[in-house]
């Protein structure tokens, strides 16, 4: 379920970033992982939509992918202000040099994996995301799986979700984490 390629415990109390395709469950299980971290909790689309006073979709449809990922990559720097705290990001976001450079200096990212298929079973339930309007959820996301995977896979850790409640996956993030699993309190990262 889980690659991490330390053996030590990893965080440090830098910002958490949860990266990965669309429908993967980074909003939820980010959320349920700092509800459990006891960590503020950021989703990075809903911060850009606040930001522009609309919806991604509208973003996309108005001023193009170009644009919108400009003001994603600000967001984004924004946000990893050295606090804890777990973030939520776009499937694209880590795509960007600039935003991956920064998450991979100043935060600590966690790439959610997951076969397309089972993405693909999962946002096709909504209507709201750009990439997917008018196209086959099956299709798009094994191309952008393709496209995209190599620049995921450089995240530190690699925590697969699966067909499982998102509990399973928020165990297997905070075990490689190096955190304690059962109740004990999370190590105070500036005792350390």
């Amino acid at each position: 379920m889980l690659q991490n390629k330390h053996h030590a415990p990893v965080w440090h109390g830098q910002p958490i970033v949860l990266v990965g395709l669309m429908g993967v469950g980074k909003s939820t299980v980010g959320r349920r992982l700092a509800a459990r971290l006891d960590l503020p909790f950021v989703d990075a689309d809903s911060e850009i939509e606040a930001a522009a006073g609309m919806s991604i979709a509208d973003i996309f449809e108005r001023f193009g992918e170009e644009y919108f990922r400009d003001g994603e990559r600000r967001v984004i720097a924004r946000l990893i202000d050295g606090t804890p705290k777990v973030i939520a990001t776009g499937g694209g976001a880590f795509i960007n040099e600039e935003t991956r450079t920064l998450i991979l200096d100043q935060a600590l990212a966690v790439w959610l994996n997951a076969n397309p298929r089972i993405l693909a079973d999962r946002v096709r339930r909504r209507d709201t995301r750009p990439l997917l309007r008018g196209r086959d959820p099956g299709e798009v996301l094994t191309a952008l799986a393709q496209t995209r995977n190599p620049f995921y896979a450089l995240a530190p850790i690699h925590v697969s979700s699966q067909q499982a409640p998102h509990e399973a996956t928020v165990a297997a993030i905070i075990k490689a984490l190096g955190l304690p699993l059962n109740g004990e309190p999370v190590p105070n990262s500036e005792n350390e």
